[in-house]
């Protein structure tokens, strides 16, 4: 359903690496088929459906699901270190894979990987230029592997061939060309030791066994030079490693620094420059923002390399072989940068210039002479451009050549702009927020309808994550079918300062509840939203507020759409993954103590399943049976606790999926449930479900007469 999913989901950017090592990374679906819509769609409408909206929406073209979930034609464009080659995502038989092509010639490119299930996410190219990397679970188990494909036979290896591993990449470097570091916890599950693997053999090679810390920082030479681990107290401490290493890397460890719980999640190293001696670092401590910060080791000697009153430092630009930062972005509504280097302000400015939106460098060859850029939009697909530059950034002439669009499609249909605001919450926390209005309704384009019409409140996970401005096909989707959409960066997103972070401790279910009201609030005083119909949604901690809102403020939303969400924090706590070990110091500050019996107790008191009774309105719940961080226990339990007491729920649940739904198969036909839903319940119009069930795993163990077309659909 959303990008923003994952439970634990951080984006503190730049350091943060190690803690994918807990977190799995963020789950990202791909909802829908991949063959786009060549026919006018059917509508179907709501009998309560509001008559101002649907006025507005006559004339405006149904966008297909699959045209705003499905696959993406294309994506993720990756030029190979050397130059010669580019590498993309693009769907095989409907099942995303990497295709790679002359550098010079992107229409000549054929598919190198043949997965047949669940579908590419994330790739890259190794430093030899003749390998694909890329990581692939089994059924949302999140025991990932690191496979590597060689791009001249099209074989593809398992490097970590460990039945019930969870691996990591945690390092590579151009030094080793054909190696990579990565992280393993087959030894113990609650820790990742660090593997130097030889792409070419599949030969590992252990350098640092894991001593009980978190993560592990090593430099370009493949040393590593530091340890990450979190305090009892939920402060993070650097540790230095004493004496030489042996056998299995260093055996001893000394703490050379320490950040208390306040300063942990806005603070940390980010890694080194070329020498190996000046270190790159993230501090909050004395400030509230997160400011970038550099540290010459022989010396001490430190400097504030950039820093925003505003927002903590975000994406860094830095030269791929002499690792000088160049600049350094910061998103506070919008990204901005900050050029900190002089051979890159022509080509900033160029970049900035030549495309509406915002661009993001995703790659550079080694020679520097090559980036692949794409621009993002609000009301248009990802643009990706092959960018040529002079050498070292000096005069010359530089040449933007167009790849590809994600889809080619979308110009078809009308799409809608999105709007950055700021919200006053009571307690006086400005939350950033960003709006999208069904087509037609604001004519004027100031960001409010002519009339208020129903809203869709979606809710990110995390919560240690936060919405962005820029394309978003939940937006785009809801707004078609005539919902204003609200996402909002409530206390607890990253991004905002320390402060910010630190205010939604021991707040689940209340001052954050309390931000995400606000916001409803706001909407309905400026005339956006009408109060009598507003649906709460999200996935993760969105689907835990999903519940709250549901039992806690059960007058407030007209319905709601849970996707994997704790619902006993209690439960959730006592089912965490064994790789979550590490940071589990962290949940207990932020979230409440589990060991204890009064600990237990209040975090009862959070938890909607404790207040089942209180739920008045329909509620929709979607869960993957092989979730490792919000286990099927947190849904089934709910469900069966509202069976009980004859309270009406529709619970869908995917065999094959874990945190979120991967398989385009299961998203398009969650979402297919989740319309019809919505159109019952809000009033919008809605894409019949029709045959977007085929090739699902689409279980509905509870409440199928609950959504219009749902129980015919799985007869079928």
């Amino acid at each position: 359903m959303s990008k923003r999913f994952a439970l634990m989901c951080t984006e503190l950017g730049l350091w943060l690496t190690f803690l994918t090592l807990i977190t799995g990374g963020c789950a990202t679906s791909f909802a829908a088929t991949a063959v786009p819509a060549s026919k006018e769609q059917p509508v179907a409408s709501s009998a309560v459906e509001n008559q101002g909206a649907a006025d507005n929406l006559k004339n405006v073209k149904l966008i297909p699901r699959e045209v705003l979930f499905g696959n993406p034609e294309r994506a993720q464009a990756r030029l190979s270190p050397n130059g010669q080659q580019l590498s993309f995502l693009a769907p095989v038989d409907g099942v995303m894979n990497v295709w790679v092509s002359p550098s010079l010639d992107p229409a000549a490119a054929v598919p190198v990987t043949k997965d047949t299930n669940r579908g590419i996410r994330s790739h890259g190219w190794a430093y030899n230029s003749k390998y694909i990397v890329y990581t692939q679970d089994k059924n949302g188990d999140e025991n990932w592997h690191v496979y590597a494909t060689d791009v001249a036979t099209k074989e593809t290896k398992d490097l970590t061939p460990i039945e019930g591993v969870h691996a990591t990449l945690a390092g590579s470097s151009e030094r080793f060309p054909d190696e990579l570091l990565i992280g393993l916890n087959d030894r113990d599950a609650r820790l990742h030791d660090i593997y130097r693997v030889n792409i070419l053999t599949g030969e590992k090679k252990l350098i640092q066994h894991n001593p009980g810390v978190a993560g592990f920082v090593a430099d370009d030479d493949f040393k590593v030079r530091m340890a990450i681990n979190f305090t009892p107290e939920a402060g993070q401490v650097w540790l230095m490693p004493k004496g030489e290493p042996g056998a299995e890397g260093y055996a001893d460890w000394a703490p050379s620094e320490e950040f208390s719980a306040e300063d942990a999640m806005t603070s940390g190293p980010a890694g080194f420059d070329k020498t190996g001696q000046v270190l790159y670092y993230e501090d909050s401590r004395d400030r509230d923002t997160a400011g970038l910060f550099q540290r010459d080791l022989k010396t001490g000697a430190t400097k504030l390399v950039a820093e925003d009153a505003r927002c903590d430092v975000g994406g860094v630009l830095a030269h791929p072989t002499e690792k000088t930062l160049q600049a350094i972005s910061f998103t506070y509504a919008r990204r901005e940068w900050k050029i900190l280097d002089e051979s890159v302000r022509a080509d900033i400015e160029f970049l900035t210039k030549f495309q509406d939106g915002e661009f993001e460098i995703t790659g550079r060859t080694l020679d520097d002479t090559q980036w692949t850029v794409a621009y993002v939009l609000d009301d248009g697909p990802l643009k990706f451009y092959r960018y040529e530059r002079p050498a070292k950034g000096g005069p010359g002439e530089r040449k933007m050549h167009f790849l590809f669009n994600t889809r080619d499609d979308l110009d078809q249909y009308e799409l809608v702009k999105m709007h950055d605001r700021v919200i006053k919450s009571r307690d006086g926390l400005d939350l950033v927020a960003y709006l999208s209005l069904p087509p037609g309704s604001d004519p004027d384009g100031d960001g409010v309808p002519n009339e208020p019409v129903p809203l869709v409140l979606d809710v990110h996970g995390g919560p240690w994550a936060r919405d962005d401005w820029g394309f978003n096909g939940q937006h785009q989707w809801l707004a078609n079918r005539g919902y204003a959409v609200l996402n909002v960066n409530y206390r607890g997103s990253t991004g905002f300062g320390k402060n910010f972070i630190n205010a939604a401790n021991g707040e689940w279910s209340g001052k954050m509840h309390n931000d995400l009201l606000d916001a409803v609030e706001w909407a309905v005083e400026q005339g956006i939203a009408q109060r009598d119909k507003v649906c709460i949604m999200g996935g993760s901690y969105g689907g835990y507020a999903t519940l709250v809102g549901m039992t806690y403020t059960p007058e407030v939303f007209a319905c709601g759409v849970d996707i994997v969400g704790p619902s006993s924090l209690v439960t959730l706590m006592e089912n965490a993954p064994d790789y979550w070990y590490s940071f589990m110091p962290v949940m207990k500050l932020r979230v409440g103590d589990w060991t204890t019996a009064e600990g237990k107790a209040k975090l009862l008191e959070k938890s909607p399943l404790t207040k089942v009774d209180k739920i008045q309105r329909p509620l929709l719940i979607g869960q993957g049976a092989n979730d490792p961080r919000v286990t099927q226990i947190e849904a089934d339990q709910i469900v069966k606790a509202m069976e009980d007491k004859k309270i009406p729920v529709t619970y869908v649940l995917y065999p094959d999926e874990g945190h979120g739904f991967a398989r385009p198969e299961n998203s398009k036909s969650f979402n297919a449930v989740t319309e019809a839903f919505l159109a019952k319940q809000l009033g919008g119009r809605y894409e019949p479900i029709g045959d977007d069930f085929e090739g699902s795993s689409i279980t509905v163990p509870a409440g199928a007469e609950g959504v219009p077309g749902l129980a015919e659909a799985l007869k079928k």
